[in-house]
Formats: structure tokens, sequence, C-alpha cells
């Protein structure tokens, strides 16, 4: 077969340029941009007189109800209870979850043993549990640990079970073939196949420990963020209430960040929304 040349020589395109990657910093400012707005229609709206700040104090009036806390130590130091509460009840909550769920995802038996059971806890509200949790541990630290430790739990646990159930069965088989013991195959094999979903329960459980920090403090606490909003409720200081629900978001934000970080770093092939 011989070649033909027509002669026509087919039109040379340009190859596409490659487009620019938007700096990091414009990508999280974006993200600031509606809570910013939210906050200034919300002072132009108080400066109107459209909110009674009995109901709803200027966003000015809560930053100097937080300036004059954070002058006198109180915020520094009910802060660093609610976060030494929360932090204690994740690392165990979070910390048998995950335990747990490795276990029941790689023993069948255990699954059938345990599974159901824990199904059937996580159904009940941590509201309910608090006379119980009273009886049992008093009105003490113990307690407040005991509830957003069992709230944290149950994310951690499920997610790590997803995410060792899901695991291709052909790369244990693979991993038998290749003679790993246990331990080697649960590093190189189980851990890294689970460790998405372990991070998403994570970050579900790091959200959710403020709800149960803010459950906890409701009842016999004399410390924490929870306490000193209960305790402005009595003196109607709205400002304080809204501080702390703030510091609240900021500090559910701080958590999200952080996982999404440890995302980057322990899974560099994804790419983070």
């Amino acid at each position: 077969m011989t070649r033909l040349d027509t002669g026509v020589r087919a039109p040379v395109t340009a190859a596409p340029r490659p487009v620019p990657a938007r700096p990091a910093w414009t990508q999280e400012a974006a993200r600031w941009i509606v809570p910013a707005a939210l906050l200034a229609l919300w002072q132009l709206a108080a400066a109107a007189g459209w909110l009674n700040p009995r109901v709803l104090p200027a966003p000015s009036a809560v930053l100097e109800a937080f300036w004059a806390l954070a002058r006198s130590g109180e915020l520094g130091h009910h802060f660093l209870v609610s976060l030494g509460r929360a932090g204690t009840g994740v690392l165990i909550g979070a910390g048998v979850g995950f335990t747990l769920g490795i276990l029941t995802g790689t023993f069948r038996p255990l699954h059938l043993l345990l599974d159901s059971t824990l199904q059937m806890l996580r159904t009940i509200p941590n509201l309910a549990l608090i006379p119980l949790v009273i009886l049992w541990f008093g009105i003490g630290e113990s307690g407040k640990v005991f509830l957003i430790g069992l709230a944290t739990f149950f994310p951690v646990y499920l997610n790590t079970l997803h995410g060792v159930s899901s695991i291709d069965g052909r790369l244990k088989e693979m991993a038998g073939v290749y003679g790993l013991g246990p331990l080697e195959t649960f590093r190189r094999v189980t851990l890294p196949g689970a460790l998405p979903s372990v991070l998403v329960g994570l970050r579900y459980a790091l959200g959710i420990s403020w709800l149960a920090l803010v459950v906890s403090e409701s009842f016999g606490a004399s410390s924490g963020i929870g306490f000193l909003a209960m305790d402005a409720r009595e003196f109607f200081r709205t400002d304080v209430i809204v501080l702390a629900i703030v510091i609240y978001a900021l500090i559910g934000k701080a958590a999200d960040s952080l996982v999404r970080v440890l995302e980057r770093r322990l899974l560099p092939w994804r790419v983070g929304a």
C-alpha cells in the first residue's frame, strides 16, 4: 500500500496554555465572604434599631463582652476547661470507636456478636442518658467526659467499620499470598484502605463533640463555655450568650480545618473540596 500525499497540510493549532492555579489564600478568603456579609448586615440592623439588644445584641457589643472577659482572664479559663473536656472525650470515644471498628470489620464472628447491639445503642439520644449519667458518675468531670466520648464513639466506629468492609477482598488475598502476617496486613492493607472513611468519621466526631459538650455543661458545671452561657442567662447577658455560641462555631471550624490538614497530609491523592 502506498501513502498518498494530497499536498494539503492540517492547520497547526497552538497547545492550550495551562490555567494558572489560584493562590490558596483567595480560596480561603472566599469561604469567609458570606459570614463577613452576614456580620455586616447584623451590625447595620442593630445600629438602625431594628434589633432589640436584649434579644439579639450587636456584633460590636459581643466584641466588647469578649474583650472584657478576655482581659479578666475569665474567658481563657472557661475555654481551656471546655477544650480539656472535649479533647479527653474525643480521645477516648474515637479511640474505642476506631479499635472496635477495625475488629468488627476484620473478624466476622465479632461483627455478628457486637454490631447489632452497638447499632441499638447508637439510636439512644444523649439527653435521655443524662439522669442515668448523673446517678452513675455524679455531676463531676467523669460524667461530662462520658457523654462526649459516647457521642464521638459512634461516628468513628461506623465509618471505620464501613472503611474496613469496603476494602477489596483480593487485596487481602494477595497479602496472604505474599505471606504477610496479621499486623503487616493491617499496616499495609487494612489501615490505608480504611483511612479515608476513618477521617470522615473523625471529622464528624469532632463536630458533634461540641454539641455533646453543650449538653454535658448544662448540668452541674461550675466552669466551661457552657457554664459561662448558662450563668449569663441568669443575668440576661445576651452578649455573653452570643459570644459563647460564636466560640462554639469557631472551635468547630478550627476542628474541621484540622481534619482537612490531616487529610491532605495522609491522603495526598485526594483533592480537598
